[in-house]
Protein backbone atom coordinates (compact mmCIF):
# COMPACT_ATOMS: atom_id res chain seq x y z
CA UNK A 1 0.00 0.00 0.00
CA UNK A 2 1.41 3.31 -0.96
CA UNK A 3 2.11 5.73 2.59
CA UNK A 4 2.66 9.64 1.12
CA UNK A 5 5.75 10.33 3.69
CA UNK A 6 4.71 13.91 3.74
CA UNK A 7 2.10 12.64 6.22
CA UNK A 8 3.75 10.85 8.54
CA UNK A 9 3.95 13.56 10.93
CA UNK A 10 -0.16 14.61 10.22
CA UNK A 11 -0.63 10.70 11.23
CA UNK A 12 0.69 10.91 14.47
CA UNK A 13 -1.10 13.30 16.83
CA UNK A 14 0.01 16.08 18.17
CA UNK A 15 2.26 16.53 20.93
CA UNK A 16 0.54 18.30 23.96
CA UNK A 17 3.63 18.65 25.91
CA UNK A 18 1.86 19.86 28.98
CA UNK A 19 -0.46 16.31 29.30
CA UNK A 20 -0.48 15.38 32.95
CA UNK A 21 0.36 11.43 34.00
CA UNK A 22 -3.47 11.12 34.67
CA UNK A 23 -3.83 11.03 31.10
CA UNK A 24 -6.73 8.70 30.11
CA UNK A 25 -6.87 6.32 27.60
CA UNK A 26 -10.27 6.28 26.41
CA UNK A 27 -12.35 3.97 24.12
CA UNK A 28 -11.81 4.52 20.35
CA UNK A 29 -15.61 3.89 19.74
CA UNK A 30 -17.37 5.83 22.97
CA UNK A 31 -15.32 9.02 23.57
CA UNK A 32 -17.07 11.13 26.31
CA UNK A 33 -15.27 12.90 29.59
CA UNK A 34 -17.60 14.40 31.87
CA UNK A 35 -17.33 16.61 34.50
CA UNK A 36 -18.63 15.49 37.59
CA UNK A 37 -19.23 18.31 39.15
CA UNK A 38 -23.16 19.06 40.26
CA UNK A 39 -24.67 22.47 39.81
CA UNK A 40 -25.82 24.81 42.22
CA UNK A 41 -29.44 25.32 41.99
CA UNK A 42 -30.36 27.27 44.95
CA UNK A 43 -32.27 29.33 44.08
CA UNK A 44 -34.01 28.18 41.30
CA UNK A 45 -32.54 31.00 38.72
CA UNK A 46 -29.23 30.05 37.77
CA UNK A 47 -26.98 33.43 36.62
CA UNK A 48 -24.45 33.03 33.71
CA UNK A 49 -22.03 31.58 35.15
CA UNK A 50 -23.19 28.86 37.05
CA UNK A 51 -25.38 27.87 34.03
CA UNK A 52 -23.96 24.06 32.59
CA UNK A 53 -21.59 24.84 29.90
CA UNK A 54 -19.64 22.53 27.41
CA UNK A 55 -17.04 21.75 24.78
CA UNK A 56 -16.84 19.89 21.99
CA UNK A 57 -13.74 19.18 20.72
CA UNK A 58 -12.52 17.35 17.41
CA UNK A 59 -8.90 15.84 17.08
CA UNK A 60 -6.88 15.97 13.64
CA UNK A 61 -6.59 13.39 10.96
CA UNK A 62 -5.25 10.28 11.61
CA UNK A 63 -5.52 10.72 15.69
CA UNK A 64 -8.07 9.83 18.18
CA UNK A 65 -9.91 11.45 20.72
CA UNK A 66 -7.35 10.14 23.04
CA UNK A 67 -5.15 12.52 22.04
CA UNK A 68 -6.45 15.46 23.13
CA UNK A 69 -8.64 14.06 26.02
CA UNK A 70 -6.51 15.06 28.50
CA UNK A 71 -8.10 18.63 28.21
CA UNK A 72 -10.68 17.68 30.29
CA UNK A 73 -8.26 17.61 33.72
CA UNK A 74 -5.32 20.67 32.20
CA UNK A 75 -8.27 22.87 31.61
CA UNK A 76 -9.31 23.13 35.39
CA UNK A 77 -5.73 22.87 36.38
CA UNK A 78 -5.47 26.24 34.42
CA UNK A 79 -8.83 28.29 35.37
CA UNK A 80 -10.78 26.38 38.25
CA UNK A 81 -14.13 27.27 36.54
CA UNK A 82 -13.54 25.06 33.85
CA UNK A 83 -13.82 22.14 36.53
CA UNK A 84 -17.93 22.39 35.61
CA UNK A 85 -17.14 22.26 31.85
CA UNK A 86 -18.66 19.27 30.62
CA UNK A 87 -16.09 17.68 27.97
CA UNK A 88 -17.08 15.54 24.80
CA UNK A 89 -14.68 14.33 21.80
CA UNK A 90 -16.15 13.24 19.00
CA UNK A 91 -14.35 9.80 16.66
CA UNK A 92 -13.55 10.94 13.16
CA UNK A 93 -15.02 7.94 10.72
CA UNK A 94 -12.09 6.36 9.06
CA UNK A 95 -11.96 7.35 5.26
CA UNK A 96 -9.80 7.15 2.33
CA UNK A 97 -7.08 10.39 2.12
CA UNK A 98 -6.58 11.78 -1.47
CA UNK A 99 -3.17 13.15 -0.58
CA UNK A 100 -2.02 10.03 0.90
CA UNK A 101 -2.84 8.06 -1.83
CA UNK A 102 -6.17 7.31 -1.13
CA UNK A 103 -4.90 5.23 2.21
CA UNK A 104 -7.55 5.03 4.84
CA UNK A 105 -7.64 6.96 8.37
CA UNK A 106 -9.43 8.97 10.89
CA UNK A 107 -10.73 12.10 9.06
CA UNK A 108 -13.34 14.68 8.90
CA UNK A 109 -12.95 14.98 5.42
CA UNK A 110 -10.98 14.43 2.45
CA UNK A 111 -7.73 16.64 1.47
CA UNK A 112 -6.50 17.25 -2.11
CA UNK A 113 -3.86 19.86 -1.61
CA UNK A 114 -0.51 19.58 0.52
CA UNK A 115 0.55 21.41 2.10
CA UNK A 116 -2.97 23.29 3.03
CA UNK A 117 -2.66 26.31 1.99
CA UNK A 118 -5.21 29.43 1.38
CA UNK A 119 -7.22 28.81 -1.70
CA UNK A 120 -7.08 24.70 -1.84
CA UNK A 121 -10.08 22.70 -3.13
CA UNK A 122 -12.47 21.78 -0.46
CA UNK A 123 -14.69 18.58 0.02
CA UNK A 124 -17.96 19.96 0.50
CA UNK A 125 -19.80 16.91 1.17
CA UNK A 126 -17.07 15.10 3.47
CA UNK A 127 -17.18 19.07 5.39
CA UNK A 128 -21.12 19.08 5.21
CA UNK A 129 -21.35 15.44 6.71
CA UNK A 130 -18.59 16.37 9.68
CA UNK A 131 -21.29 19.17 10.75
CA UNK A 132 -24.27 17.65 10.03
CA UNK A 133 -23.20 14.34 12.07
CA UNK A 134 -20.22 14.94 14.49
CA UNK A 135 -21.06 18.32 15.37
CA UNK A 136 -24.65 18.27 15.48
CA UNK A 137 -25.31 15.11 16.93
CA UNK A 138 -23.23 15.85 19.90
CA UNK A 139 -25.05 19.06 20.89
CA UNK A 140 -28.24 17.46 20.27
CA UNK A 141 -27.18 14.80 22.89
CA UNK A 142 -25.69 17.41 25.43
CA UNK A 143 -29.26 19.32 24.87
CA UNK A 144 -30.85 16.41 25.16
CA UNK A 145 -29.58 14.65 28.14
CA UNK A 146 -27.51 17.58 29.97
CA UNK A 147 -29.58 20.35 29.64
CA UNK A 148 -27.23 21.67 27.79
CA UNK A 149 -28.27 24.45 25.51
CA UNK A 150 -26.43 25.35 22.09
CA UNK A 151 -25.53 28.85 23.57
CA UNK A 152 -23.50 27.30 26.57
CA UNK A 153 -21.66 24.97 24.31
CA UNK A 154 -18.26 25.59 22.79
CA UNK A 155 -17.48 24.07 19.64
CA UNK A 156 -13.55 23.60 18.80
CA UNK A 157 -10.68 21.48 17.02
CA UNK A 158 -7.36 20.57 16.01
CA UNK A 159 -6.26 21.03 12.54
CA UNK A 160 -8.74 19.26 10.71
CA UNK A 161 -10.75 19.42 13.52
CA UNK A 162 -10.49 23.27 13.94
CA UNK A 163 -11.79 23.78 10.36
CA UNK A 164 -14.53 21.52 11.06
CA UNK A 165 -15.04 23.92 13.88
CA UNK A 166 -15.19 27.37 12.41
CA UNK A 167 -17.59 26.24 9.79
CA UNK A 168 -19.83 24.90 12.67
CA UNK A 169 -19.89 28.31 14.20
CA UNK A 170 -19.53 30.92 11.34
CA UNK A 171 -21.53 28.88 8.63
CA UNK A 172 -25.36 27.32 7.78
CA UNK A 173 -23.72 24.44 6.33
CA UNK A 174 -24.84 21.07 7.54
CA UNK A 175 -27.22 22.87 9.51
CA UNK A 176 -30.50 21.22 10.97
CA UNK A 177 -34.16 22.61 12.04
CA UNK A 178 -33.18 22.66 15.94
CA UNK A 179 -29.82 24.60 15.19
CA UNK A 180 -31.44 27.04 13.47
CA UNK A 181 -30.10 27.95 9.71
CA UNK A 182 -31.72 28.57 6.06
CA UNK A 183 -34.88 26.29 7.04
CA UNK A 184 -34.88 26.50 10.81
CA UNK A 185 -35.64 30.13 11.45
CA UNK A 186 -32.66 32.25 12.97
CA UNK A 187 -29.25 30.55 13.90
CA UNK A 188 -29.05 29.94 17.18
CA UNK A 189 -25.27 30.98 18.40
CA UNK A 190 -22.44 29.12 20.03
CA UNK A 191 -21.20 29.88 23.29
CA UNK A 192 -17.47 30.34 21.65
CA UNK A 193 -15.48 28.73 19.02
CA UNK A 194 -11.75 27.39 19.19
CA UNK A 195 -9.55 26.84 16.49
CA UNK A 196 -6.02 25.36 16.88
CA UNK A 197 -4.14 25.15 13.80
CA UNK A 198 -7.15 24.96 11.32
CA UNK A 199 -8.23 26.79 8.46
CA UNK A 200 -10.99 28.74 7.19
CA UNK A 201 -13.14 26.02 4.51
CA UNK A 202 -15.99 27.19 2.02
CA UNK A 203 -15.34 30.39 2.43
CA UNK A 204 -18.59 31.64 0.39
CA UNK A 205 -20.62 30.37 2.94
CA UNK A 206 -19.17 32.29 5.92
CA UNK A 207 -21.45 34.32 7.99
CA UNK A 208 -21.22 36.94 11.20
CA UNK A 209 -22.53 35.52 14.15
CA UNK A 210 -22.18 36.43 18.00
CA UNK A 211 -19.74 34.02 18.40
CA UNK A 212 -16.09 34.94 20.07
CA UNK A 213 -13.47 32.83 18.19
CA UNK A 214 -10.04 32.01 19.69
CA UNK A 215 -7.49 31.09 17.36
CA UNK A 216 -4.12 29.57 18.18
CA UNK A 217 -1.34 28.92 15.27
CA UNK A 218 2.07 28.42 15.03
CA UNK A 219 4.29 29.81 13.39
CA UNK A 220 6.59 27.50 11.41
CA UNK A 221 3.28 25.53 10.85
CA UNK A 222 4.16 23.58 7.68
CA UNK A 223 1.32 21.61 6.95
CA UNK A 224 -1.59 23.51 8.03
CA UNK A 225 0.40 27.19 6.31
CA UNK A 226 0.66 30.33 8.83
CA UNK A 227 -0.62 32.16 6.28
CA UNK A 228 -4.12 30.30 7.04
CA UNK A 229 -4.27 32.58 10.26
CA UNK A 230 -3.97 35.83 8.98
CA UNK A 231 -6.55 34.97 6.27
CA UNK A 232 -8.63 33.55 7.74
CA UNK A 233 -8.99 35.97 11.07
CA UNK A 234 -9.08 38.92 8.18
CA UNK A 235 -12.25 37.11 6.54
CA UNK A 236 -14.00 36.58 10.18
CA UNK A 237 -13.09 40.07 12.01
CA UNK A 238 -12.48 42.49 9.30
CA UNK A 239 -15.33 41.41 6.78
CA UNK A 240 -18.03 40.12 9.14
CA UNK A 241 -17.08 41.63 12.42
CA UNK A 242 -16.62 38.44 14.40
CA UNK A 243 -15.00 38.94 17.67
CA UNK A 244 -11.84 37.41 17.51
CA UNK A 245 -8.56 36.43 19.87
CA UNK A 246 -5.72 35.31 17.47
CA UNK A 247 -2.41 34.23 19.02
CA UNK A 248 0.75 32.74 17.70
CA UNK A 249 3.56 30.68 18.68
CA UNK A 250 7.13 29.61 17.64
CA UNK A 251 5.90 25.85 17.35
CA UNK A 252 5.34 24.14 14.05
CA UNK A 253 1.84 21.91 13.50
CA UNK A 254 1.10 21.11 17.29
CA UNK A 255 0.36 22.65 20.58
CA UNK A 256 2.40 24.19 23.48
CA UNK A 257 1.46 24.94 27.04
CA UNK A 258 1.35 28.59 26.39
CA UNK A 259 -1.71 27.39 23.69
CA UNK A 260 -3.58 25.75 26.02
CA UNK A 261 -3.48 28.48 28.96
CA UNK A 262 -4.79 31.15 26.22
CA UNK A 263 -7.24 28.62 25.59
CA UNK A 264 -8.33 28.18 28.99
CA UNK A 265 -8.28 32.22 29.42
CA UNK A 266 -10.69 32.62 26.60
CA UNK A 267 -12.94 29.64 27.53
CA UNK A 268 -13.11 30.98 31.54
CA UNK A 269 -13.99 34.73 30.35
CA UNK A 270 -16.52 33.55 27.77
CA UNK A 271 -18.46 30.86 29.91
CA UNK A 272 -17.79 32.09 33.61
CA UNK A 273 -16.59 35.60 33.85
CA UNK A 274 -19.53 38.50 34.51
CA UNK A 275 -20.16 40.89 31.58
CA UNK A 276 -21.33 44.39 31.89
CA UNK A 277 -24.89 45.10 30.86
CA UNK A 278 -25.15 46.37 27.17
CA UNK A 279 -21.44 45.93 26.55
CA UNK A 280 -20.47 45.62 23.02
CA UNK A 281 -18.21 42.83 22.17
CA UNK A 282 -14.43 43.85 20.96
CA UNK A 283 -11.31 42.75 20.86
CA UNK A 284 -9.75 41.23 22.98
CA UNK A 285 -6.14 41.02 24.83
CA UNK A 286 -4.19 37.97 26.67
CA UNK A 287 -1.43 38.55 28.90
Amino acid sequence: MYTNPVLSTLQRRPKLIILSSSLLLLSYSSIRAMSTNSLPSATGSQSQQSKPAALIFLHGLGDTPAGWSSLESQLPSLQPSLSKLTCVFPPAPTIPISINGGQTMPGWFDLYDWPIGVGGKDDVAGLTAAVGTAVNEAVEKLEREEGIKRDRIVVGGFSQGGAVALLSAYSHVGATADSGGEDGGASVAFAGCVNLSGWVTLPKQLQKTSTPLFWGHGRFDDKVLFEQQAYGVKRLKDELGVEVESESYDVAHGSIPAEIRDMATFLDRILFQTTDSGAESGDTETV
